[in-house]
């Protein structure tokens, strides 16, 4: 049975939703990690709720924090096994907020950071419908380890629009996540966008922001015809 997860929200500029973004945090952290990012992207989606839930367990490295799934380092399976456990609970919540909304995943988009783009990218690629648009920053495509059960991701016409943004400078998730990310993606018949940060280490920079912002709004096909917002620096 899934859990039942929640977190902050914010509502759409306009007043009225439709797109939502669902934030996927990550490890040790908590919704209230990434909700800011929606109050700098209001200006360029003006239509889209954001909801950034807090993950159902608390992090053992950091008991303040949340985790969708442990991480020790020694367990080659733990990132396989985590994403498949977590995937019930993060679809439950995404089927039930565009419910709640009379919306379908041709209207949501899902934002990640390090564990949380593992699983936006293995939720995202295997719901019925694909979303518009997965974004991932300073993540991974996890794939299974060897005598791990195969979970294919699903053939979905239209397929995401997919970006991946990781720091040149990252010691927790190397920058060749992204390399073989990209690559993985491609042998599965999946186009995947990238940015790298130059200098940057585990975390989201400006240049980041910007252009995922301004990757969500073309996603969902909104025009930006204004000039281009100064993105604060997390």
């Amino acid at each position: 049975m899934a859990t039942q997860i929640d977190g902050p929200r914010l509502k759409a500029k306009s007043g009225q939703a439709k797109q939502l973004v669902v934030f996927l945090h990550g490890y040790g952290a908590d919704g209230n990690d990434l909700i800011e990012i929606g109050r700098q992207w209001r200006q360029l989606l003006p239509d889209a709720d954001f909801v950034a839930p807090h993950a159902p367990e608390r992090c053992a490295m950091s008991p303040t924090g949340r985790q969708w799934f442990p991480l020790t380092m020694r367990d080659p399976n733990e990132r396989w096994d985590g994403v498949l456990a977590a995937r019930p609970t993060i679809d439950a919540f995404i089927d039930a907020e565009l419910a709640s909304r009379g919306l379908d995943d041709s209207a949501l988009a899902l934002v990640g950071f390090s564990q949380g783009t593992m699983l936006g990218l293995h939720v995202g690629l295997r719901r019925k419908k694909a979303p518009r648009a997965i974004l991932g920053y300073s993540g991974l495509l996890v794939t299974p380890y060897r005598g791990s059960a195969p979970d294919p991701i699903v053939d979905q016409r239209p397929p995401p629009a997919i970006l991946l943004v990781h720091g040149e400078e990252d010691q927790m998730i190397p920058v060749d996540a992204l390399l073989i990310s990209t690559d993985l993606l491609g042998e599965a018949g999946l186009s995947a966008q990238w940015h790298l940060s130059p200098g940057l280490g585990h975390g989201i920079d400006n240049a980041g922001l910007l252009h995922g912002g301004l990757f969500l709004a073309q996603s969902f096909g909104i025009a930006v015809d204004f000039k281009r917002p100064t993105a604060a620096a997390r």
